[in-house]
């Protein structure tokens, strides 16, 4: 494998200390040993995979599914647990300009089929996720910001077909939402929910439909018709590659410099107490983030724990690992003083995926027929990861996906600087850190 962090980030290091861990069992799967053939092989068992690997049994296909550790070892198995529209970081204008207004309004639709995906699989599933949030809100840290809230509620409307509620700073303290905020803006669209239960259900309903999951199987290559693991090939008539921000550089080389891993840290707090919540004034069960670049996401979890986190870890490795960890800590003190005594419990890490064009990719893979990939959520996987997943197993069996617009369809474009493209991301964060310092 070339991968472009340090071997520290695809090892047990950042994963250790997760919450998750403690809340699901992981599956756990045989090493595929020996060659064996399949309708479709998989690539990685994160959302993306383990959905597409659900529509496709449902259909009757014969799947199989590998991934380089454990199903679901990776961002699926260790994210905030926001199912929330999203999946690409363009504004409404930049979509505009590069791919139209009807393309652009087709994607804001595909963001809110894609929550409405996960609904409707956990109720057919009859999954207990640990669900709670009437949407998300996103919380102004700076008044320029609440500012602009009455525009964002216009475009809401426009692309979602939903009215948000904007919240003056002096209202937030009655919605349970105390901070150093200027106000809220809620979108009555997503739900919080534990990533482990829902990935652990998805898996659960794959293995009753026949499909067969293998851990510690990692792909060393992929060709037309063939997935080469140490210790069998598997041949398909298909393949989907589903390796996100965990992805290799030859694996296949199509997707070198076509993909941005990117570091997200996230801790949690012990449970609160109702003197520890009413000292804060947070007692609402909404997911939350802000509005920096660089953002904050936090929700109070059913069982009262709190959960934090921030992208922005550049480096990887025991020490940066800690440091992360420990800014991660420091923001969230700040953010919410009444509880700077409070004990953080659980930590840990994981790799988000950026795309060039900053739109996610889905779809066939140039020059190598019969495989497929689906990559570059940048932090929005659960929701546009299993939609995506859906769209994956419409393409492999030939029929036409609902809700695929050509801002996730055109091929993504290659990074400069090749496989040292993280030497782009120092510059690009203090850029996102100036921005989020001014009043």
């Amino acid at each position: 494998m070339k991968r472009i962090f340090p071997k520290y980030a695809y090892g047990s290091g950042p994963r250790q200390g997760c919450w998750w861990d403690e809340t699901a069992v992981q599956p756990r799967c045989p090493v595929l040993a020996g060659d064996t053939k399949c309708d479709v092989a998989i690539v990685g068992g994160g959302f993306t995979g383990v959905s597409a690997a659900l529509y496709l049994a449902r259909r009757g296909s014969d799947v199989v599914v590998v991934d380089a550790h454990s199903i679901g070892w990776g961002a699926s198995g260790r994210n905030g647990g926001f199912c929330c529209v999203g999946g690409g970081m363009r504004s409404d204008a930049s979509l505009d300009k590069r791919y139209g207004i009807t393309e652009r309004r087709a994607w804001r639709r595909t963001e809110r089929a894609a929550v409405d995906r996960v609904d409707t699989l956990i109720r057919e599933l009859g999954l207990d996720v640990d669900r709670h949030s009437n949407g998300e809100t996103c919380l102004a840290h700076r008044s320029r910001a609440f500012a602009g809230f009455d525009a964002e509620a216009r475009a809401i409307e426009e692309n979602y077909g939903v009215s948000p509620e904007v919240l003056p700073a002096s209202r937030m303290a009655a919605a349970g939402l105390s901070g150093p905020f200027y106000g809220a803006l809620t979108l009555p669209i997503g739900f919080g929910l534990n990533p482990r239960k829902f990935l652990n259900g998805m898996i659960e309903a794959c293995r009753t439909s026949g499909v067969r999951f293998f851990d510690n199987s990692p792909a060393v290559q992929i060709a037309p018709g063939r997935v080469q693991t140490p210790k069998g090939d598997i041949k398909a008539d298909k393949i989907i590659v589903a390796t996100n921000g965990y992805s290799s550089e030859d694996i296949p080389e199509w997707l070198a410099a076509r993909y941005m891993p990117a570091q997200s840290t996230v801790i949690v707090t012990r449970p609160l107490e109702n003197d520890d919540l009413a000292a804060q004034g947070w007692t609402s069960g909404q997911m939350a983030y802000d509005t920096r670049r660089l953002l904050h996401y936090f929700r109070l979890l059913p069982d009262r724990r709190f959960l934090f986190g921030m992208r922005g870890g550049l480096r990887s490795g025991v020490a940066a690992e800690r440091a992360a960890r420990a800014a991660v800590e420091r923001d969230f003190r700040a953010m919410f003083r009444a509880w700077s005594e409070v004990e953080v419990t659980h930590a840990w890490s994981g790799l988000v995926c950026l795309s060039r064009d900053f739109v996610p990719f889905v779809g066939a893979v140039p020059d190598m027929p019969g495989v497929f990939a689906g990559f570059a959520y940048h932090g929005n996987g659960v929701a546009m990861g299993t939609h995506a997943g859906a769209v994956l197993a419409d393409l492999v069996s030939g029929e036409r996906p609902d809700n695929y617009p050509s801002v996730m369809s055109q091929p993504a474009g290659r990074f400069p600087l090749g496989s040292v493209r993280r030497l782009l991301m120092p510059a690009i964060y203090s850029a996102f850190r100036l921005r989020d310092a001014l009043p």
